[in-house]
């Protein structure tokens, strides 16, 4: 399997600091983005460790010869940034966003991990799909009506986070996976690409067919001409060959 892959990362026009982190690993096929919640202390520090951690899980795994499992890994990130929150902020916890996967040589899929509000989409034969679902009280009230519950959403908690990397609770960890084919487009992204666009928008800029890092540039430049509220950050991915 071949492919092209970049990363690119922006603080923003607002913010004092950027607490968005990344990975790019062509040589593990393993590529994440994790944002550190505001409003908690430490966040730019939960993510950075969050994709430590991930990738240390990732690093063992291939010394042992062993395929990555991304529900065990994310539970050990999630320890390792329950740890840190017990050392830097113990009052009130702190935690991440964290959107991994890896690509598998063997069957040629994807395996894909999300907890929190970051988002993996897919391109492909110009049509754009969201893998993820977000975990926010939005979402949970869906959920919760479609069930037949009979539940309010308040519209300033509708943005706010079920689930985060560095919860006290266990994650429940949901992978999924997906075929590939040539030619398909992968982008993980924080909010701060995907709240700034409308999705025909990140579709546009996905099809033009430039290189992986030329289309990162134009959408992050998309999201600052947008406003720039947030960091911003994305991993791109394109299949050049199954």
């Amino acid at each position: 399997m071949q492919l092209s892959s970049a990363a690119q990362t922006d603080i923003g026009l607002l913010r004092s600091e950027n607490e968005d982190r990344l990975l790019r690993d062509d040589e593990l096929r393993l590529y994440a983005v994790a944002d550190g919640i505001g409003g908690l202390p430490g966040g730019a520090e939960a993510a950075a460790t969050a994709i430590d951690a991930l990738l240390h899980e990732a690093r063992t795994a291939r010394g042992t010869r062993k395929a990555l499992n991304l529900v065990h890994a994310l539970d050990e990130v999630n320890d390792t940034v329950r740890q840190l929150a017990d050392r830097l902020a113990p009052e009130t916890g702190l935690g991440t966003t964290l959107c991994v996967f890896a690509i598998t040589e063997k069957d040629k899929s994807l395996h894909l991990a999300n907890v929190g509000d970051s988002r993996c989409y897919l391109f492909r034969a110009g049509r754009l799909q969201q893998l993820t679902e977000d975990d926010t009280v939005e979402n949970e009230v869906l959920h919760r009506r479609a069930r037949g519950e009979d539940v309010v959403l308040e519209a300033r908690y509708r943005n706010a986070l079920t689930r985060c990397i560095g919860q006290p609770m266990p994650l429940e960890t949901k992978v999924s996976h997906h075929a590939l084919q040539s030619g398909d487009q992968l982008l993980l992204c924080s909010d701060g690409i995907s709240r700034q666009m409308e999705d025909a928008d990140i579709a546009r800029r996905l099809g033009a067919g430039l290189a992986p890092a030329a289309v990162l540039a134009a959408l992050i430049a998309d999201s600052l001409a947008a406003g720039g509220v947030d960091n911003a950050t994305g991993v791109l991915v394109r299949i050049d060959a199954i």
